[in-house]
């Protein structure tokens, strides 16, 4: 009884699923797309970030192996890694594309931030 607790435990502290994580990632990225045709004629270097990220994300998922993956050849531990590294894309990019401190830049922030609260949320041993 002890172990069946535990592991009911462990499964309800990472709430997003597989399937819902693909939501998630289709959405963030659409959202980044959206951000670069918004900023395009304004903040060139803004757009290209937040076009990358999109791409990033799209690729990622297309690749993987879950719900909405359609190549599937990445586990879902792998994509995680790729999260992270579009994570850190996103929060550090402001400042590798030479502005950190413009308006623009928050929007990656938020981005960044959120991310790390998908990838803490996420329950990555519950893929196939």
């Amino acid at each position: 009884m002890a172990t069946i607790a535990l592991t009911e435990t462990s499964t309800s502290s990472r709430p997003i699923s597989p399937a819902q994580h693909a939501v998630l990632d289709y959405g963030v990225a659409a959202t980044f797309f959206a951000y670069g045709f918004s900023v395009l004629s304004r903040h060139r270097r803004a757009a290209a970030l937040a076009f990358t990220n999109g791409a990033m994300i799209v690729g990622m998922s297309l690749f993987t192996n879950y719900p909405g993956g359609v190549f599937r050849t990445l586990s879902f531990r792998t994509h995680r890694t790729g999260d992270i590294g579009q994570a850190a894309l996103a929060g550090l990019g402001p400042l590798l594309f030479g502005f950190g401190n413009d308006i623009e830049a928050k929007y990656f922030y938020g981005q960044a931030a959120s991310e790390i609260g998908v990838i803490a949320a996420t329950d990555w041993d519950a893929a196939a």
